[in-house]
């Protein structure tokens, strides 16, 4: 059975909303995610495929992404 943690990793993206900035828009406009506000965090959920993809977006404009 998978680990959840695991699976939960693979599927969302967790970044303080200052870290973001205007790359939210782009982010949200170039790849199928659902955002959800938390706060002072912003929470990316979408397919594994997608959740790479765009961790690799984030870190070619600046963003440490964990």
């Amino acid at each position: 059975m998978p680990d959840p943690s695991r699976l939960r990793d693979s599927t969302q993206i967790v970044l303080p909303r200052e870290d973001l900035g205007e790359l939210r828009e782009d982010a949200e406009s170039e790849f199928t995610v659902t955002v959800v506000e938390e706060g002072e965090y912003v929470r990316f959920i979408a397919s594994p495929v997608v959740i790479k993809e765009l961790g690799e977006f984030l870190a070619r404009h600046g963003v440490s992404v964990p």
